[in-house]
């Protein structure tokens, strides 16, 4: 099976400020972008780690999600050198696809 690697995930919180204060001060990860009350991108095991995004939750002042999918969406990203070869070898493993999407990298699509 080729290498999967995690590029980053999305955090939904009660409070973006004290979110970053977390994990920049406690833990001492870099905030890349701070954009609070709504958002913050935390970079975690430095330039080639992945992120943890804060996203403020609906019910937080200032929240506001658009769809009701927005709302319960989760956010994962991963990323792999071979996405055919992976993909063969999880419909091998049985697992199911609902679609596929693949582009070329620097595609803007």
């Amino acid at each position: 099976m080729p290498e999967i690697r995690l590029e980053g995930l999305t955090l939904r919180v009660a409070d973006v400020k004290r979110s970053i204060e977390f994990y920049s001060g406690k833990l001492g990860l870099c905030v890349e972008i701070d954009k609070a009350p709504q958002f913050a991108m935390i970079r975690v095991g430095g330039p080639a780690g992945g992120t943890i995004g804060l996203l403020v939750h609906d019910n937080a002042p200032g929240s506001f999600s658009m769809t009701p999918e927005q709302r319960a969406g989760i956010h994962v990203e991963l990323s792999t050198d071979n996405l055919e070869l992976l993909y063969e070898h999880l419909k091998a493993e049985e697992l199911c696809f609902l679609s596929l999407r693949t582009r070329s990298l620097g595609s803007a699509q």
